[in-house]
């Protein structure tokens, strides 16, 4: 018993002269751990680690519901050594640089429409590519038209920041002109046609835009990336549409947005309970222009596509024990793999392979 007694006073005292010191070198503990973080994570780039191919990473996979573990709709994708994103939810910004995939390596910017959870993240993308990559030019952003009356709403609403900004680091470190955005609009066919056009073909990468219904949101296109033999689909907001598993036959991968109803009513129900009328009646209207995981699946079964991942995910899901709630008779129309999307997710698909893994990046 003694024995024991001592132990403990032992380790009590231990304990004691451990807070002791943590509390009397705190700064210098501090200091030291700041820079083992800053070290590991300043300047991080896993881009040239990465295998040739197709990878893509979810910068945010939520809506406009607050959702603390989801960013707004961001979807990145990496083609070879080079870095576009699909959408620009607010948060995704901060994300990607979690990621280890840097604003100053991004091409272009590509937007599926302007419903306000896709691009209000928009404005640190574009202060963060000219900051850290000294650009002389500003970031291309991709689009149906209107695009360049949101990239130019962007520009407005930041211009005093960008003086400031070339005021206080100079010209050398913040060069004027790669300021803001340039909208690239692309047009395509009328509203009743699964139209598609090419926004962009070079180095071996193919980006197709494709028309979805998102009515009355219009136009509202998804994007097929096509590399070296490998594909991926990114719907951005749609109800169940042919042209989706039309632009997504023989895809590797279909990232689709999902709403399920079952688990947005019990949020219906709740607003109607407790006299919040209006948000209840909007909770109704937006199942008519989403699609459910079920619809999805059967998408993704016609297209014929490896591997299905949800994205947009509505409602929030507060905890993964509730993801087969969400995913529903999903499996039932699709074989395969599927996935509920996280934010820090990495989708790599090698150049001329057939495998498909997934990691995480934060």
């Amino acid at each position: 018993m003694k024995r024991i007694h001592k132990i403990l006073v032992a380790g009590l005292v231990a304990v004691l002269a451990l807070g002791a010191v943590l509390v009397l070198f705190q700064r210098q503990i501090a200091t030291a751990l700041l820079q083992q973080v800053a070290h590991k994570n300043v300047g991080r780039n896993v881009i040239p680690d990465l295998p040739d191919g197709l990878h893509v990473g979810l910068c945010g996979t939520g809506s406009p519901f607050p959702d603390p573990a989801r960013a707004g709709p961001c979807t990145a994708v990496v083609a070879g050594d080079r870095l576009f994103v699909v959408d620009t939810g607010e948060g995704s910004a901060r994300n990607l640089g979690y990621m280890g995939l840097p604003a100053s390596k991004i091409e272009a910017i590509l937007l599926t429409h302007f419903h306000s959870d896709h691009i209000d993240g928009m404005g640190p993308f574009l202060l963060q590519r000219w900051g850290l990559g000294t650009f002389q030019t500003p970031t291309p952003v991709y689009g149906p038209p209107g695009v360049e009356a949101v990239v130019d709403g962007f520009r407005a609403a930041y211009v005093l920041d960008f003086g400031y900004r070339v005021a206080h680091h100079t010209p050398k470190i913040m060069p004027p002109g790669g300021s803001g955005g340039k909208g690239m609009p692309f047009v395509l066919g009328p509203k009743d046609t699964m139209d598609a056009i090419v926004v962009l073909e070079n180095r071996g990468l193919k980006i197709t835009a494709f028309r979805v219904d998102h009515s009355p949101v219009d136009p509202a296109v998804g994007y097929r990336f096509d590399y070296k033999g490998r594909s991926v689909v990114i719907t951005g907001d749609t109800k169940k549409t042919p042209s989706v598993a039309q632009f997504s036959k023989g895809a590797d991968l279909l990232i689709h947005e999902a709403l399920q109803p079952k688990l947005l009513k019990v949020l219906e129900d709740e607003f109607a309970q407790k006299g919040i009328a209006n948000t209840s009646q909007i909770m109704r209207d937006i199942v008519n222009y989403h699609t459910t995981p079920e619809e999805a699946a059967a998408v993704a079964a016609d297209a014929g596509v490896k591997e299905l991942v949800f994205n947009h995910v509505v409602p929030p899901l507060p905890f993964r024990y509730v993801y087969p709630a969400f995913v529903g008779d999903a499996a039932q129309y699709f074989k395969g793999p599927m996935t509920v999307g996280e934010d820090g997710m990495l989708f790599s698909l090698p150049a001329g392979g057939t495998t498909i893994s997934k990691s995480r990046l934060y």
